[in-house]
């Protein structure tokens, strides 16, 4: 008797196979297509623009295999399941998967799920739908968009700076706000301003209160403000106390993740979504096997499913006590261009602790989805209260204000609390016993003199806020968008902050003159809300192209006659070559800057850039080099190697251990940063300063 056929549900990748696998049982086969299997082609640019824009797809260099398996697997399958991901990206995987094999799309074929759990995978492939035209002809206007973009401006590029160099719709305009800020800062013009403090005392109560005017501007005015404090009596004219409330932040969305998981984690934006994918694919746990551990990863949506409200609001009181679940659950308000397709990022089950789980999943792993998970129950908590004081006191012509907030319940505060790019100065936590007519006494008075400071520099988290903020790219987009930009060398990260090259910085400038349009953030966000409107069918996906292509083929024209070659000369280093003695230049590789003989192709010496910390080293005083292992680990090393062995995997301070003179040594966390001493008979520790974090 011949076995019965089985189903054929394709994903992409072999970890989602394995997971998806064990669900679905002896019924199904569950194979993988490895992502996309067509596309246009790299050799040429694959789009007719005299047919309508008519996309030429073919079928992927290194793909035949794969496709040789899955046409096998599809002769002998009672159906056929696509379940790509659920998005537009998805859809349109889905749909070449159809038709490569063979399937009619305007059947039950298409299975979406939002996540790997036993519960979800069963249900979606109970319920198959047709294949979605409208996603899939939003993700087809925006491939064609960055095909045309690409392929008709690059070639400009190449010939009139060098070659190698992109253009793309996104990654232009993100180069552009990188450049922008740089020129801010550089014209910045700081400003003096002094901030003047009182310290006073009321009925054995001692608190400090500012002028009520705020900063003042000069050195001279400052000091007759102190003057003027010392010699007055104040009087309490003024006593408002209130209670404020603090709301949890909604669930993640993939900004908002890649935003904390860059403060919190100091994961690059390329980490997190690495992780947060093997998170959504399945991880195995001991006990259950593999799982999905959270819910899809490309997402603006904060919206969750009631089961997982449910789950929450069952966990919490039993876990934090009953004030601290709300009446009602919490909602929140996604941002206006934000697509509802998805819920938000959350943990697939709320019982799943992370601590439970800790020793099945990677540090990266355990710390991503702590964070995750303790963001999503917060969300769904009571909100922190605070009792407050706002006070006034007057002497002659003279006020003085006082504000200060008590923490009395400490609700999400208690699990969660979102981080920021600024630092922040907390209010006093101790509230004085204020009343109206009350005397204070000034007891000392102080000036600080400061300077206002130029923009911050862009961290990958800050240009992800400022990105979504404008409209421009989508959650999918971001990650893929700052790693080309640094990898073609249009900026540096250094110390986890964004720096404008000067070949961005050219190319930018090239962009203005010649490309407004492509560099103009408010042209950019409105070609997402186009796309947005494909997807809802409110408009036809060529017109969008049509509409695009009339302007930027004029601008082709005029660029061709009206840029002149330039040369972009290599910065030069203070290096020399070890082979011939010439000066080094700096390069960038496909890993990042590296130095290079500046008499290439004759000599190829070549050097990786040694990066010089602030500390020296403990055995013989030589600066240390940060360097990187064969696996990608930092490590710190002396200069004068192989001389000096000095080696450490800890970041080594100038700080010397106070009890014993040993070398002290950075360490840090997702709780903070601390100097520990290198000797282990003594260990001794102390708080390191927070860095400035813009």
């Amino acid at each position: 008797m011949a076995a019965a056929k089985r189903k054929l549900v394709i994903v992409e990748s072999p970890a989602k196979a394995r997971t998806i696998g064990k669900f679905l049982g002896r019924g199904y086969k569950v194979e993988a297509c490895n992502g996309h299997v067509r596309d246009l082609p790299k050799s040429q640019m694959g789009v007719d623009v005299e047919h309508d824009f008519e996309p030429k797809y073919i079928t992927i260099r290194g793909r035949g295999e794969v496709l040789d398996r899955l046409r096998r697997e599809a002769k002998a399958a009672s159906q056929i399941l696509l379940a790509t991901d659920p998005d537009r990206e998805g859809e349109a995987i889905s749909w070449h998967l159809a038709y490569i094999l063979g399937v009619d799309g305007s059947t039950p074929c298409r299975v979406e799920f939002h996540e790997i759990t036993d519960k979800a995978v069963k249900e979606a492939v109970k319920h198959p739908r047709p294949l979605d035209m409208k996603r899939i002809n939003a993700q087809q206007a925006r491939r064609v968009l960055d095909r045309l973009v690409g392929y008709k401006i690059s070639p400009i590029l190449w010939a009139k700076v060098k070659k190698g160099l992109s253009a793309g719709r996104v990654q232009s305009v993100a180069t552009r706000m990188i450049v922008d800020r740089e020129d801010e800062i550089e014209s910045f013009i700081p400003e003096e301003y002094w901030e003047v403090s009182a310290q006073l005392e009321s009925g054995g109560q001692r608190f400090s209160a500012r002028p009520a005017g705020g900063n003042i501007a000069g050195g001279e005015m400052a000091r007759k403000t102190v003057e003027k404090i010392k010699a007055t009596d104040f009087t309490v004219t003024q006593a408002r106390r209130a209670e404020k409330r603090k709301n949890p932040a909604p669930p993640f969305t993939t900004p908002n993740l890649q935003q904390e998981a860059a403060r919190k984690l100091r994961f690059t934006t390329a980490k997190t979504m690495q992780i947060a994918q093997q998170l959504y694919e399945g991880v195995d746990i001991e006990g259950e096997g593999a799982v999905g551990l959270i819910t899809y990863i490309r997402t603006d949506s904060v919206r969750l499913s009631n089961e997982a409200v449910a789950q929450a609001r069952a966990y919490i009181p039993e876990r934090y006590g009953p004030a601290f679940l709300p009446p009602s659950p919490p909602v929140y308000k996604g941002r206006s261009r934000a697509q509802d397709a998805h819920e938000a990022i959350r943990p697939t089950d709320a019982r799943r602790r992370p601590e439970d789980i800790k020793a099945s999943l990677s540090r990266d792993q355990y710390n991503l989805y702590r964070l995750i998970y303790l963001r999503f129950i917060a969300s769904q908590m009571a909100p922190a209260l605070y009792d407050t004081l706002t006070a006034e006191l007057s002497g002659g012509d003279m006020t003085l204000r006082f504000y200060g907030e008590h923490k009395k319940f400490s609700g999400f505060t208690s699990v969660y609390e979102e981080g920021t790019d600024e630092e922040v100065e907390s209010a006093e936590t101790t509230l004085p016993n204020l009343q109206e007519g009350d005397v204070a006494r000034v007891l000392d008075v102080q000036s600080e003199q400061h300077f206002t400071q130029p923009p911050p520099r862009y961290t990958e988290a800050s240009l992800v806020k400022a990105l979504e903020e404008r409209g421009i790219g989508r959650p999918s987009t971001y990650a893929p968008t700052i790693s080309t930009i640094i990898s073609r060398g249009y900026v540096s990260r250094e110390q986890r902050r964004l720096y404008a090259t000067t070949l961005g910085r050219m190319v930018t400038q090239m962009m203005r003159e010649n490309f407004s349009d492509i560099v103009d953030v408010q042209f950019t966000a409105g070609v997402e809300d186009k796309l947005d409107a494909v997807e809802e069918d409110a408009l036809p996906w060529r017109e969008v192209i049509r509409e695009f292509y009339g302007p930027f083929e004029q601008s082709l024209e005029k660029a061709e006659q009206n840029i002149e070659k330039v040369k972009v000369a290599d910065e030069v280093s203070d290096e020399v070559c070890e082979l011939c003695g010439a000066p080094m230049v700096y390069k960038m590789g496909r890993f990042g800057r590296f130095l290079a003989c500046s008499r290439f192709p004759e000599c190829r010496g070549t050097k990786a850039i040694q990066i010089e910390i602030d500390a020296p080293c403990p055995k013989c005083g030589a600066p240390l080099l940060e360097k990187t292992s064969r696996k990608g680990r930092k490590f710190y090393g002396c200069k004068r190697y192989p001389d000096c062995d000095f080696v450490s995997w800890d970041r080594p301070v100038r700080e010397a251990c106070p009890r014993c003179g040993s070398h002290m040594t950075l360490k840090e966390n997702r709780r903070g940063r601390w100097y520990l001493c290198s000797n282990e008979s003594c260990r001794y520790r102390a708080e390191a300063p927070e860095e400035n974090e813009q």
